[in-house]
């Protein structure tokens, strides 16, 4: 599979033509010297296209870099500093880079919303959300009530997650916006929901809260954006038969 057919067949997959308001450039970030001709043999996925990400799948042989957080966001930079150092390490390697942003979170089988709801079994999932006129996250029942900890539990097994437990005793309905999405807690009090899981948790959004008798759960930014591109990286493997490898770089943030 070349870049070119690669970009065609995620292009449809994710529906990334339904995002237009997605300040990330989604798609092809980077070319590779021949899109048309080079065979990807090996790709590297991860959340972020840092420097540490670009050298840890150049060094594991990787031909193209598929990443959630891309280095194009709206408009160009000025290819200085560390901008620089990016592309530089992609030209060097001649390894492409595809970012997709939106359409990760809100794809209801290969989003991270979709896969943290996949870890309680939600059902009667429906899209919630809206974040410039598009339905990124997901809304669903729990099988069984749970304590907000041990949704927590479920939803982030390795991790200490942030947990603001003022919902009831129970839960049941629960929300999901995975990444910096803190203050749509009133999203998911609009809804109705027992329970909000997001990444990132703002100070102004613990006494929302309290007052609103929700529980919240922070996974952080980094872990809660994992999973989409773990599912589309087994994806690509399983149905393209590509080797595939995940650089996992968290920040605990």
């Amino acid at each position: 599979m070349t870049l070119t057919e690669f970009d065609t067949q995620l292009s449809q997959l994710l529906h990334i033509e339904q995002f237009p308001m997605d300040p990330s450039l989604n798609g092809i970030q980077v070319s590779n010297s021949a899109p048309a001709e080079k065979q990807l043999r090996k790709i590297a996925y991860a959340v972020d296209a840092c420097t540490e990400t670009i050298e840890r799948a150049t060094a594991a042989g990787a031909d193209l870099l598929l990443v959630h957080h891309g280095i194009l966001w709206g408009q160009c930079s000025r290819i200085t500093g560390t901008y620089y150092k990016r592309i530089a390490a992609l030209l060097a390697a001649d390894m492409a880079l595809y970012a997709c942003h939106l359409p990760i979170d809100a794809h209801p089988v290969f989003g991270n919303n979709a896969v943290l709801a996949a870890r309680l079994a939600l059902s009667d999932i429906q899209p919630f959300g809206t974040w410039r006129g598009a339905l990124i996250g997901c809304i669903g029942t729990l099988p069984e009530p749970l304590t907000t900890y041990e949704a927590a539990a479920c939803l982030f097994p390795e991790e200490t997650p942030v947990v603001l437990p003022f919902g009831p005793e129970k839960i049941s309905r629960v929300a999901i916006i995975s990444g910096g999405a803190g203050d749509d807690v009133d999203q998911a009090i609009a809804a109705g929901a027992d329970l909000f899981v997001t990444g990132e948790i703002g100070h102004e959004n613990y006494h929302i809260a309290r007052e609103n008798h929700i529980s919240v759960i922070g996974g952080g930014h980094y872990r809660s954006e994992t999973g989409g591109v773990t599912a589309i990286g087994q994806y690509i493997s399983q149905e393209f038969g590509i080797e595939t490898i995940f650089i996992d770089v968290p920040t605990g943030l």
